[in-house]
């Protein structure tokens, strides 16, 4: 009855979206049904809500190509789907990689197009079975304090079945012996269910379960119900790299092989993908019944190329560079302003006293160059390397009128770099440069290293490295984050304003917050424009937002919320000034080739595109602002959500593109905006590190890079 009235060309997005080709004989109609499962019975009422043309059913389409991923047999891992039958094996690191895709259906200024975009999975070959294993054999005295740092909140994936779950607990009392009630009522073991489901034994039946929490809604309420479900380590195999797999260069390097592939790749890939549901029945089935065809090509697209950014140094120093790169400029000239080091400590154990030595001596060679007087720091060796041992020296001592600490550390550890950032960001007020020695350890590169420290101190201490051109005075340009914190509910959100005309100095604030978009941002830029007039005299008349980590879902609230506030403050301060706000969306999959004879390549620094591919509803465009050497570049989003200064769209994007030369941990241009890149850092050091609002005599220098 059901199939005669609906047909058989349906589309039901599993919540209370059904899509049919053809009107129902009614407006409401019901369906008596009998559920699969327990055989119970059930009313299934459909309801006419909307006759859509075709060219407005974006959601339909989304769900189209969610069924086809399905119908090409690749898994679904977050909102990606991989093929798990084509991986690439690296066996010397126990990895492989999945090759998969990203697919959105979206309208843009051409019409309804397609966004693909080839992706990549790094899967562990081991799986959590061997973990627990592991670290059964190194301590098993801890092995449930271990596993629980090491597993919970990981995804997996099971390959019986291709779906992959969040680990939320780990039941040590639970085994696969136990039974559990299945949808027909009986009673069963994750033993004999494993076997007669999907024709697999488990070797070890006194293995713990894993569990995985999954809310959910239910037909008929809007609230959500947890469902809870249960897993065998020995099933489950771990996706993603581990922190010190992604410290090691070796492994990195070994993945980057399948990882970073180049624009011809890409687009090879991107075929193949067509190919395979021209070659799959069920695939190609799901488009036909909806009388619908991929083209098989990309959009040709008019770009336009800014000219090369002129570099400013000190001693009136102009260079230009076509290649976005002034890495060699930059220890050959002297820096824009330069802070003379005359009184810092250098900390270090007895193991690294070589290390610590030549790095002074070698700090106090490179300084004149650079334009900065460097005298001899005081040396402390500590004892040991303890966390306590540090923080204890630490408040034994007196530091009236020590511009730095340089702590040269044996090894990399969190706690310890916490203690230090949080005694010297909150108590003391004085920044700090920590420093692993193995960094110190090549002598071929350890000059070119140490001038690389030598010059983020320098922007510590209030000094700056290098500028642009900025024809505008006047202007405040302020950055915004926020860093979220696995382990707390309270985000950190940092606000980064510049406070002189060349956008080379900048005042930073964090505040906690509970959400991604702020409410305490009024608070924020009050404290940026009370500082802005502080230091120039007058409040600046144009000022330019940019606004990082805000998708797409969130661009109207957003425009809505947090311009509110800025609006409110300068109502407060009875100012007439204008604002921008630009949404920065650095996490996309759109992608930009440049045609390079029969090839193609990466598209140039300073490449604009704001046609043909920008949102029909918003004033946006994208910017390639970095050089890519390996890979394919990936392009930044850039969305114009509030602009009460009618700024013309070459303005604001030729604004995007000199900021992004200006993040002085990087002698080179970077893909977002350097005060977006500012405050990540901050957001990121107070949120994982400080956890608690750093000193105020901090808030003018870039004590966080």
């Amino acid at each position: 009855m059901i199939h005669t009235h609906l047909g058989s060309v349906r589309m039901y997005d599993g919540g209370s979206c059904l899509y049919l080709p053809k009107r129902l004989e009614k407006p409401k109609m019901e369906y008596s049904c009998v559920h699969p499962h327990d055989n119970s019975e059930f009313v299934m009422i459909v309801t006419f809500i909307k006759q859509k043309k075709l060219g407005e059913c974006l959601h339909l389409f989304n769900v189209l190509f969610k069924k086809i991923m399905r119908a090409l047999l690749y898994s679904q891992i977050g909102r990606n789907y991989f093929d798990p039958h084509h991986t690439h094996m690296i066996p010397q690191h126990r990895l492989e990689v999945l090759p998969g895709y990203a697919v959105a259906v979206d309208e843009y200024e051409g019409g309804v197009m397609i966004c693909l975009d080839t992706q990549h999975r790094v899967m562990r070959t081991q799986n959590v079975y061997d973990v627990l294993i592991d670290l059964q054999s190194m301590a098993k005295e801890r092995v449930k304090e271990n596993a629980g740092k090491a597993l919970l909140g990981t995804t997996v994936l099971t390959r019986y079945n291709n779906k992959n779950y969040r680990i939320d607990d780990i039941l040590w009392n639970n085994n696969p012996e136990q039974t559990f009630q299945a949808h027909d009522g009986r009673e069963i073991s994750y033993v004999q269910y494993y076997k007669t489901q999907y024709g697999i034994d488990i070797k070890d039946t006194k293995q713990p379960l894993l569990l995985n929490r999954q809310s959910k809604k239910v037909s008929g309420s809007a609230e959500k119900v947890d469902r809870m479900i249960c897993l065998i380590p020995e099933l489950c195999y771990l996706t993603g790299l581990t922190d010190e797999m992604r410290s090691d260069f070796k492994v990195m390097k070994d993945v980057a092989m399948y990882t970073r592939v180049t624009p011809n790749q890409r687009m090879c890939a991107l075929k193949n993908y067509l190919n395979n549901i021209e070659k799959t029945p069920k695939a190609k089935e799901v488009l036909n019944d909806w009388g619908l065809k991929l083209e098989n090509a990309t959009v040709d697209l008019l770009a336009r190329v800014l000219d090369p950014e002129t570099i400013l140094f000190g001693n009136g120093v102009r260079s230009q560079l076509d290649k976005a790169d002034w890495n060699a400029a930059i220890t050959k000239n002297a820096v824009l302003s330069p802070v003379d080091l005359k009184s810092w400590y250098v900390f270090y154990t007895a193991r690294d006293e070589k290390y610590a030595t030549d790095f002074a001596q070698t700090m106090t060679r490179i300084g004149n160059p650079m334009g900065m007087s460097i005298d001899k720091p005081r040396m402390y060796k500590m004892r040991d390397d303890r966390t306590e041992t540090y923080l204890n020296t630490l408040r034994n001592m007196s530091f009236e009128d020590v511009q730095i600490l340089v702590f040269i550390c044996p090894t990399s550890r969190d706690d310890r770099y916490s203690a230090i950032k949080r005694f010297s960001c909150s108590e003391t007020a004085i920044p700090t440069q920590v420093i692993n020695s193995r960094t110190l350890s090549n002598p071929q590169k350890v000059r070119s290293i140490i001038q690389k420290i030598a010059l983020q101190m320098n922007c510590k201490l209030g000094g700056s490295l290098w500028s642009v051109p900025i024809p505008v005075t006047k202007w405040m340009v302020c950055g915004i984050d926020v860093y979220h914190s696995p382990s707390s509910k309270q985000s950190v959100c940092a606000f980064v304003s510049s406070l002189n005309d060349n956008m080379t100095r900048w005042y930073s604030t964090a505040i906690f917050q509970d959400q991604e978009l702020g409410d305490y941002l009024k608070m924020a830029f009050a404290k940026s424009l009370e500082k802005f007039r502080e230091i120039n005299g007058n409040f600046p008349t144009t000022i330019v937002v940019f606004r990082d980590g805000v998708g797409d879902g969130q661009l109207k609230q957003c425009q809505q919320h947090e311009v509110a506030q800025f609006e409110r403050c300068l109502k407060d301060y009875h100012l007439d000034s204008k604002i921008v706000v630009v949404v920065v969306q650095k996490r996309i999959n759109t992608r930009l080739f440049m045609v390079k004879g029969r090839d193609l390549d990466n598209p140039l620094p300073g490449t604009i595109i704001d046609n043909k591919i920008t949102r029909h509803n918003w004033y946006d465009f994208f910017l390639v602002a970095q050089q890519v050497r390996q890979g394919t570049v990936t392009p930044t989003h850039y969305v114009v959500v509030h602009d009460s200064g009618k700024l013309k769209p070459d303005h604001v994007q030729r604004l995007a593109f000199k900021l992004c030369h200006l993040y002085y941990n990087w002698p080179g241009t970077i893909r977002v905006p350097a005060p977006c890149q500012y405050a990540h850092k901050l957001a990121y050091l107070v949120g994982q590190h400080i956890r608690k609002e750093p000193s105020a005599a901090l808030c003018d220098r870039l004590f966080y890079l």
